[in-house]
């Protein structure tokens, strides 16, 4: 495939702030809850998102944390912020074979334009599958004087 206009760059506009983007909508992500710097995602296991051995590709599990952690900053950020993912980090804990698999996330620490953010997926026996930590940036030409300060978690089983 070579045609440019199929590459990018690709111009799209979200339905909302707190919203989905079109390959976390391929992925058939939804957002159950989001304020205050927490997000609840939840995600499908399709038969397209299986890797080689039958399982939840862990792509598709790094995609659901990564995006419910993102979800989490815009509840803190002015809409239409730009910012991004720097660094992270997954820990798979357990194999998913089936069902829906829910992402809880929350911002533990926020220093200028540095948001750091966890998140822990479960399965639908609400056992938790992966651990995932990540680091994102927010542009300079965000302004960031009115955020308030994080409500940080007593723990990263807080209900939403």
């Amino acid at each position: 495939m070579n045609d440019s206009a199929s590459t990018g760059p690709h111009l799209f506009s979200m339905d909302s702030w707190i919203g989905l983007a079109p390959f976390e909508k391929m992925l058939n992500m939804v957002i159950e809850k989001a304020a205050q710097g927490h997000a609840r995602l939840r995600m499908p296991f399709l038969f397209d998102f299986a890797q080689g051995a039958g399982l939840l590709h862990g792509g598709a599990l790094v995609s659901l944390a990564d995006t419910s952690v993102a979800i989490a900053i815009k509840t803190l950020l002015p809409p239409q912020s730009h910012f991004a993912t720097i660094s992270l980090e997954s820990k798979f804990l357990l194999p998913v074979k089936k069902g829906i698999v829910t992402a809880d996330a929350y911002i533990v620490e926020r220093n200028s334009r540095i948001f750091k953010g966890l998140a822990t997926i479960r399965d639908e026996e609400s056992k938790a599958v992966m651990e995932f930590s990540s680091v994102f940036k927010v542009a300079r030409s965000v302004d960031i004087t009115t955020i308030e300060n994080l409500p940080i978690p007593s723990s990263k089983n807080d209900p939403l």
